[in-house]
């Protein structure tokens, strides 16, 4: 049995670093993450990390403590290759407003569909399919059209058999 590698969505740490896995509350999801990593089963993208980075609270200093190996770098011509791809299909849709295409181009959401599709990996991400979308272009929207995987934090730590204890 194949076991999945996923790629993290920049909502998984910004979620958990504020409401169920902070880091005073469950300190355990943020070593665990490490290990994940360690184990090659998890990583995300430089373009996420650069949005974590921006902050100015804990969030951003474990992503920048942790960046050599949690953060995957997209610099890569396959995926940027995949990227423009992505990118002519979101244009192309006349569904999206054109403030969500522009903002689908700025931020980091179809660097990850891109490197997902190019290594193989499952996107874990709190964003949930809405093929009606409009004002907003969303990762699973994208990755349905892409032919990628994608799952929620939780179906992500099931299936890694996470245990905080």
């Amino acid at each position: 049995m194949e076991r999945s590698q996923y790629l993290l969505d920049a909502n998984v740490f910004i979620e958990a670093s504020r409401r169920y896995y902070a880091y005073d509350i469950a300190p355990k999801f943020w070593t665990s993450l490490i290990d994940l990593v360690s184990s090659d089963r998890i990583c995300s993208i430089d373009r996420v990390r650069g949005e974590l980075e921006r902050g100015n609270d804990e969030l951003s200093d474990w992503a920048k403590e942790n960046s050599s190996a949690m953060f995957e770098s997209t610099d890569r011509k396959d995926v940027v290759d995949c990227f423009s791809k992505i990118m002519i299909w979101v244009q192309s849709q006349t569904q999206f407003t054109d403030a969500a295409k522009s903002e689908f181009a700025r931020v980091a959401d179809g660097w990850l569909v891109a490197f997902a599709k190019v290594e193989g990996y499952v996107i874990v991400t709190h964003e949930v399919l809405k093929p009606e979308a409009r004002a907003r272009v969303l990762i699973p929207n994208v990755c349905q059209k892409f032919g990628v995987k994608f799952v929620n934090t939780f179906d992500m730590l099931r299936d890694l058999q996470v245990k905080f204890v």
